[in-house]
């Protein structure tokens, strides 16, 4: 028996065709602290999967409507679902159907007739996998926290990392970025400038002019920035436009200096769509430009080279279709 605290919370849902079936698994689990759900075919489980949350799912691969095979490879496009772990429990034992599943995202395979021992010891094995992603999930959780909090320092920059990662996301599909491409765009708007975070109020919010020691304070965020998601390695990809969205395309920007297409694409669009925001936002010091007055400064910054002017073109149609 084991300890009556292991896995308590553990959710566990049953997708099978064949209540017998789910019936013998319910048996089989009796004497384990979990929580069992069931569904009896593939959109079941889909429905039941738009608000239920299990930790682990036990599917069976042959089920009228869609299969166990097409079932995960709809949770696995779902970022909502797609890092849940699913054993498929199946009466199949080809080659091909064994790389079928994994293809379709399968973490595991149970044959049938299973043995009720290797059932437990495989479900034991990835409720703690499924506990470490958790933590790490966790983890991540707080840095975005983290971001929304250097927002809430500011009322005028209130839903700016919103704004930012939706304006970044149209313009890369515009660009026809792949969606990885558009998720680093989408994190990359709200991260941004998470680094400032450790910058006192009494400069974030200043009115006037910053001094050029206050200033110099400033453009270490990014990194800073860098530094605190550099630990999540679910984080990496998004490093560079964290540590480069304020590098100019004329080499004017910071920290590093970069150039032209030194800078990564997503940076480059970042900043974009970040200037363009700040612009049309109210300031302390200045209310919010409309969007032909917004455009027209920027087109003259790009003249000055300041942006990439492939990209700051296809965003001014990007615009065009919002107002």
């Amino acid at each position: 028996m084991p300890d009556s605290t292991e896995f308590f919370s553990s959710h566990i849902l049953i997708v099978d065709d064949s209540p017998l079936n789910i019936e013998i698994i319910r048996d089989s689990l009796d004497d384990q602290p979990y929580r069992i759900s069931e569904a009896q075919n593939g959109e079941e489980a889909l429905k039941f999967l738009e608000t239920g949350r299990p930790d682990l799912i036990l599917l069976d691969a042959m089920m009228p409507g869609p299969d166990g095979f097409e079932v995960t490879r709809q949770i696995r496009t779902n970022p909502q679902t797609r890092l849940i772990p699913i054993v498929m429990i199946t009466a199949l034992d080809g080659h091909e159907d064994r790389l079928r599943g994994l293809e379709s995202g399968v973490d595991d395979f149970i044959s049938k007739p299973f043995n009720i021992f290797e059932l437990k010891a495989r479900i034991r094995n990835l409720l703690k996998l499924r506990e470490y992603v958790s933590e790490l999930e966790h983890a991540e959780q707080v840095i975005f926290s983290l971001a929304r909090a250097v927002e809430a320092k500011d009322k005028y920059t209130e839903g700016h990392c919103e704004r930012l990662s939706d304006w970044a996301v149209r313009l890369g599909r515009k660009l026809n970025l792949s969606e990885a491409d558009l998720l680093i765009l989408r994190r990359g708007g709200i991260l941004h400038d998470v680094g400032k975070i450790a910058i006192h109020d009494s400069i974030l919010n200043k009115n006037g002019k910053l001094t050029t020691e206050e200033f110099e304070i400033i453009k270490k965020h990014p990194e800073i920035g860098e530094r605190i998601c550099a630990p999540l390695k679910t984080l990496k990809p998004v490093l560079p436009t964290i540590r480069y969205h304020q590098e100019r395309f004329n080499g004017s920007g910071y920290p590093d200096g970069l150039k032209g297409f030194e800078i990564p694409i997503h940076a480059r669009i970042i900043s974009i769509a970040d200037c363009f925001d700040a612009l049309t936002t109210h300031r302390p010091y200045r209310a919010a430009l409309d969007k032909d007055a917004a455009i027209e400064i920027m087109e003259e910054e790009t003249r000055r080279g300041l942006w990439d002017p492939e990209i700051f073109n296809i965003f001014k149609t990007v615009i065009d279709e919002e107002f």
